[in-house]
């Protein structure tokens, strides 16, 4: 339970988003969190990114694990380092409609496992999920033509 209280402070103190879970290597839920701020927009290129120094004390993890995050995303080509200056976002090399849905994988993965152990049919959940993406996105929905 006290990991969540931490994960409450953590959101508040990086520039994007995260919320540490048990369970889930950190590294991987840095990067998780990093890649989906800069696909969304949220971190735009050219931006600072944390230092590892930074990540670790602000995250209280090991610095080696906010390193082999950092390292991760430079190699994923989403950041770039720069001697003397720092880290920033570079600019993301896939932000397609593919590369985002492919951040939800783990939440669809979860969402279609608990549908199965509901009893929930395919049919059923996507109807529900639809039914719950027209309630959340009216405008957006009508500005995409569908």
């Amino acid at each position: 339970m006290h990991v969540w209280c931490i994960a409450c402070i953590n959101t508040l103190v990086t520039p994007f988003p995260i919320t540490i879970q048990p369970g889930i290597p950190i590294s991987d839920q840095i990067v998780y969190a990093a890649k989906r701020a800069i696909i969304s927009g949220h971190l735009r290129p050219g931006e600072a990114f944390p230092s590892v120094r930074t990540l670790s004390r602000d995250l209280r993890i090991n610095p080696n694990t906010a390193h082999r995050a950092v390292t991760e995303l430079i190699d994923a080509g989403l950041l770039v380092m720069h001697p003397g200056i720092g880290t920033v976002v570079a600019m993301p090399p896939d932000s397609s409609p593919r590369e985002r849905t492919r951040l939800l994988a783990r939440q669809i993965e979860e969402l279609v496992v608990e549908a199965c152990r509901l009893g929930v049919d395919q049919e059923e959940l996507v109807g529900s999920i639809a039914k719950q993406y027209r309630l959340l996105t009216p405008g957006r929905l009508g500005q995409a033509g569908g």
